[in-house]
């Protein structure tokens, strides 16, 4: 921890003001994302395919037939599940036809490449969830520990805390390649089976990058969070 803590000039007050620019960043992804995915889930593609057979379609180009595709309630609830090799559609993109739909679909269909042809982030990602599950419980407890021991002058308790931050943080930094390059595949995979036509392409990139902000939102704040505690580490030092 000392070494680690060499490194760590960071002041208080740009640490604050890092944090502050971090939160407003995490609130404009949000907005970015809702706003280009309602813009475009209005929109409904030529070939009115659906996401769950774009989804189809792009794993079958890739040869993958043992992931089941399943529809799940809620809002964004999509994503693919490795262990259990499920692809889950929330119902809006199962059943739409938009340009919205068929990108998250076709992403999470990249995921499911990724997984086929053994994307070394993905596996990295995947060996990380266990323990990154772990720090996510614990940190509420180091956070009321903090309080009601001396506001984080508690050195263990800074030190727990600063190890949960660090995880999550190598995570959030492992899941941005794994994104980008899912979204990648989306969109060469739907361009290359037609299932969107070239001036339907903006519209989907549209919704995957605002959906990409959010995972660099995710990575900074943890980042800077860490940050954050190692600095109050080395002040108590």
């Amino acid at each position: 921890m000392t070494t680690l803590l060499a490194f760590v000039y960071l002041p208080m007050w740009l640490v604050w003001v890092l944090l502050g620019a971090t939160f407003i960043f995490g609130l404009y992804a949000q907005m970015k994302v809702s706003s280009a995915y309602n813009k475009n889930v209005q929109i409904p593609s030529r070939g009115r395919i659906t996401g769950r057979e774009a989804a189809e379609a792009v794993m079958h180009r890739a040869g993958i037939s043992d992931v089941t595709i399943e529809e799940t309630g809620g809002h964004l609830t999509d994503h693919y599940d490795p262990t259990n090799r499920r692809l889950v559609l929330s119902s809006e993109n199962y059943r739409g036809t938009s340009l919205a739909a068929l990108g998250v679909a076709a992403h999470e269909a990249g995921h499911a490449i990724q997984h086929k042809v053994g994307y070394s982030m993905l596996k990295t990602r995947m060996a990380l969830v266990p323990i990154t599950q772990i720090s996510s419980q614990i940190l509420p407890f180091v956070m009321m520990g903090g309080l009601f021991f001396g506001g984080f002058r508690n050195n263990m308790i800074l030190d727990i805390g600063i190890l949960c931050y660090a995880v999550l943080t190598v995570f959030h930094f492992v899941t941005l390649p794994v994104e980008f390059d899912a979204s990648r595949r989306a969109n060469v995979e739907l361009a290359g089976l037609g299932i969107v036509e070239r001036d339907e392409i903006p519209g989907v990139k549209e919704t995957l990058n605002a959906a990409a902000l959010t995972y660099v939102a995710a990575f900074l704040s943890s980042l800077i969070n860490l940050l954050y505690l190692l600095s109050m580490r080395r002040s108590d030092d």
